[in-house]
């Protein structure tokens, strides 16, 4: 079924469509959020909050991008929004190598690097962060990127080398010598 049929649906009050639309983007949505927020409950509040929000604005959506990068562009929103609110960004307590079930775990690596990473990401601008773990952790394209996050590709092309860059230099000791 297309976007605009399952919109329909749901405009016309079609629960099963509605279950359909959330289960389609649940998964997504809890993992890119997970990423930027660090803890579950928050992470559970913010999605419960992203679907609310789409579900009151479906009327409003206009087919400029995909639904799934509208959906994206609205959970990134409600996590750098809660994220100013709790004034909480530098305080994780987890690790990379732990996402919820419903993520994918990174590949094994020595625990201090995983705390380095933890930090060196938490500290990132917002900018750069939240396109660092939407492009190289979440696999969403620059296109996708700067329609979520209302920014130029170029945009998001240069602050993905910015934070490339900036963890590169936080995680320099654990470079090992090609020599």
């Amino acid at each position: 079924m297309d976007d605009a049929e399952l919109i329909g649906r749901i405009l016309a009050g079609d629960p099963s469509a509605e279950r359909e639309l959330y289960e389609a983007h649940v998964d997504r949505v809890y993992r890119l959020v997970y990423r930027m927020v660090g803890d579950r409950d928050r992470t559970d509040d913010y999605a419960q909050e992203t679907f609310i929000r789409v579900f009151d604005r479906l009327h409003t959506f206009q087919y400029r991008s995909s639904l799934s990068t509208w959906i994206v562009s609205i959970a990134v929103s409600v996590a750098l929004n809660g994220l100013r609110k709790t004034k909480r960004l530098r305080n994780r307590e987890v690790v990379w190598d732990q996402p919820p079930e419903i993520g994918g775990a990174m590949p094994n690596m020595e625990p201090d690097l995983q705390v380095q990473l933890t930090q060196a990401v938490d500290a990132l601008p917002e900018g750069h962060r939240a396109v660092f773990i939407m492009h190289d952790i979440e696999g969403y394209t620059h296109e996708e990127i700067g329609v979520a996050l209302g920014v130029k590709p170029g945009t998001s092309k240069a602050q993905l080398f910015r934070a490339r860059a900036r963890l590169r230099q936080a995680l320099a000791v654990f470079r090992k010598d090609a020599d």
